[in-house]
C-alpha cells in the first residue's frame, strides 16, 4: 500500500513538469532607452547670405558751388548761371552681403533654457554700386566726359567682420537670441572709378542685432559633415564703423581717370551705417 502511494506520487509529479514544460515561456521585457534631450552646447561652422541697407541718418547730401568748370549752366556757358548744386541719395551702402561664421554655445540645461555664446564672421560685401547718382540742380547740366561720384560710395566696403557675444533662450530646438560686440571693415577709398584705385581704409566699430535659431534632426539631408545637428538661422545686425575722413566731399571724374574733389570739404568727417539681414546655415559638433 505505501509503495502504490509512493508511486502515485511520483507520476503526479512528473505529470506536473511535463504540462509546465508545455506553457508558453515569458518574453524578457523590452530595454527602456531614453530619448537624448536636445543640447545647443557645441562648436558650430557655417556660412550666410544676405542683404545689406544704408542707416545713416542723411537722407540726403547737397553741395552748393560744386566745380564750376565743370558743369554748364542753363545759357549752355560752362559755369554761368548762378551756383549750382549736386545732391546725392541716401542709397550708396546697399548691396549683397555673404560669408561664413563659427562660434561655441552653452546651454545651461539640456532642452529649454538659458544659452550663452560667442560667434566671430566675415563678410564679403558688394557696396557702392549706386555711387553716380548724383543730381545737379535744374538746368545744370556735367561737362561731357565728366562724370559726378557719390563720395559715400566711393568710400564703400569691400568686407566686413564681426566678433560678438550671444545670449538667448532655447525652447527645445528653437532659440532666440539677441547678439552685440566687435566690428571691423575696409575698402578701397576710391574704388573702382574709371582704373582709378585708392589705398584700402581699414576701420572698426560694433555691431549690435539678434535672431531666431532652428535645429534640424541629425538625420537631415544637409548633414553631409555628420555633425551632431544641421541648424538654419535668419539673423537681423545692425553696423556701425568708426568715422574716416576720406570719404568726404564732391568726387567727379573724366574719360582721363582724372579725379576731382570739391575744395574745403577734405576734412569732413562720415561713418558708415548699415543693417544686414541673412540667413545662414551651421553645422554643430558636440553634444546631441
Amino acid at each position: 500500500m505505501k509503495r502504490l502511494l509512493l508511486a502515485s506520487t511520483v507520476l503526479a509529479g512528473l505529470t506536473a513538469v511535463a504540462s509546465a514544460a508545455d506553457l508558453p515561456r515569458r518574453a524578457a521585457p523590452p530595454v527602456f532607452v531614453p530619448v537624448p534631450v536636445f543640447t545647443w552646447t557645441g562648436f558650430y561652422a557655417g556660412f550666410n547670405a544676405g542683404y545689406g541697407f544704408d542707416a545713416s541718418s542723411r537722407d540726403t547730401n547737397v553741395y552748393n558751388n560744386v566745380f564750376p568748370n565743370l558743369v554748364r549752366g542753363p545759357n549752355g556757358l560752362v559755369g554761368a548761371g548762378g551756383p549750382s548744386q549736386v545732391a546725392y541719395s541716401n542709397n550708396s551702402n546697399e548691396g549683397f552681403t555673404g560669408g561664413g561664421q563659427i562660434g561655441y554655445n552653452y546651454q545651461f540645461t539640456p532642452g529649454s533654457g538659458v544659452v550663452v555664446g560667442i560667434e566671430a564672421d566675415a563678410q564679403y560685401v558688394d557696396f557702392g554700386r549706386s555711387r553716380n547718382n548724383s543730381i545737379l540742380t535744374p538746368g545744370f547740366t556735367a561737362v561731357p566726359g565728366v562724370t559726378f561720384v557719390d563720395p559715400r560710395g566711393t568710400a564703400s566696403l569691400d568686407y566686413f567682420g564681426t566678433v560678438r557675444g550671444r545670449l538667448g533662450y532655447a525652447f527645445d530646438r528653437t532659440l532666440v537670441y539677441g547678439t552685440g560686440g566687435f566690428a571691423y571693415g575696409a575698402g578701397s577709398n576710391e574704388r573702382s572709378f574709371g582704373g582709378f584705385r585708392g589705398n584700402d581704409d581699414f576701420r572698426t566699430g560694433w555691431a549690435a542685432g539678434g535672431g531666431i535659431e532652428y535645429a534640424l534632426p541629425t538625420d537631415s539631408f544637409l548633414n553631409f559633415f555628420r555633425s551632431s545637428a544641421v541648424t538654419l538661422k535668419v539673423e537681423g545686425l545692425y553696423v556701425n564703423l568708426e568715422n574716416n575722413n576720406r570719404n568726404a566731399g564732391v568726387y567727379a571724374y573724366d574719360t582721363n581717370n582724372v579725379l576731382y574733389r570739391q575744395p574745403g570739404f577734405s576734412n569732413r568727417n562720415s561713418g558708415t551705417e548699415f543693417a544686414v539681414v541673412r540667413a545662414g546655415l551651421n553645422y554643430k559638433f558636440g553634444s546631441y
